[in-house]
């Protein structure tokens, strides 16, 4: 079992930033992704970005640019740096990984999430 603790969220300002970050921690053998997600009132979750073992990193269109995805794998933690944000950004934003077992199995867990909203 892995669990997931975000932190980092609040308002914001348009145009302003925020650092998320996201710690794993429990029985982990090994991290393979982990990813961040958002969801909106009444839409769907979407994924924001995610970044592999090796640092190879996707965007959702609609945040290139403007958010830079990392991780520290010997911190098991991986941390969203959000920049030029916008009030289409407000949304509970929620930490998954993906691990596996020293037998090849992959589990997939999520957090909590933490609020980031976007408002002057």
């Amino acid at each position: 079992q892995a669990q997931l603790v975000e932190s980092g969220g609040g308002l914001v300002q348009p145009g302003g930033s925020l650092r998320l970050s996201c710690a794993a921690s429990g029985s982990i053998f090994r991290i393979k992704t982990m990813d961040w997600y958002r969801q909106a009132p009444g839409k769907e979750r979407e994924l924001v970005a995610n970044i592999t073992v090796s640092s190879n990193t996707n965007y959702a269109d609609s945040v290139k640019g403007r958010f830079t995805i990392s991780r520290d794998n010997a911190k098991n933690t991986v941390y969203l740096q959000m920049n030029s944000l916008k009030p289409e950004d407000t949304a509970v934003y929620i930490c998954h990984t993906v691990t596996v077992t020293a037998w090849g199995t992959e589990y997939r867990y999520w957090g909590q999430g933490t609020q980031v909203t976007v408002s002057s």
